[in-house]
């Protein structure tokens, strides 16, 4: 059928291996985090928020997968644009103020293809995003 595009979704066995590996990660570099994969839609599909880590996180490491599955990118390659007397200011207001600008939040890909995204957080920002990384 004409008009349609092509799209595809993370499947819930592939995003709870995504969050073990995240786990393991975790573990390895020292960190309790909480851990949360989204559809492209940022709709969650697998998390877990690991014994010992901050309450708050989880709802941070939700908004960092759902602002990186919308924009397609890392959301700590947003801080610079989105500072005042830059091209984006307030662009962190945006999204009923889910826009997450600080490292942590990355894209999933199959073959090139965005299929989902991965939110990390817990640790300082920096450590969320080299967990991400590692899992990839």
């Amino acid at each position: 059928m004409d008009g349609l595009i092509a799209g595809h979704d993370i499947g819930t066995d592939l995003a709870l291996q995504i969050v073990a590996a995240a786990r393991r990660e975790a573990e390895r570099q020292g960190h309790l985090v909480s851990i949360v994969v989204a559809d492209r839609a940022g709709n969650p599909v697998a998390s877990a928020r690991m014994d010992g880590s901050v309450l708050g996180a989880y709802a941070i490491a939700v908004d960092k997968a759902y602002s990186s599955a919308l924009w397609n990118c890392r959301t700590g390659e947003m801080a610079e644009v989105s500072l005042p007397g830059n091209g984006d200011w307030g662009f962190d207001k945006t999204i009923g103020g889910r826009m997450i600008v600080f490292a942590g939040g990355v894209s999933v890909r199959k073959d090139g293809v965005q299929i989902g995204a991965l939110g990390i957080s817990g640790a300082l920002s920096e450590e969320d995003e080299a967990v991400c990384v590692g899992v990839n």
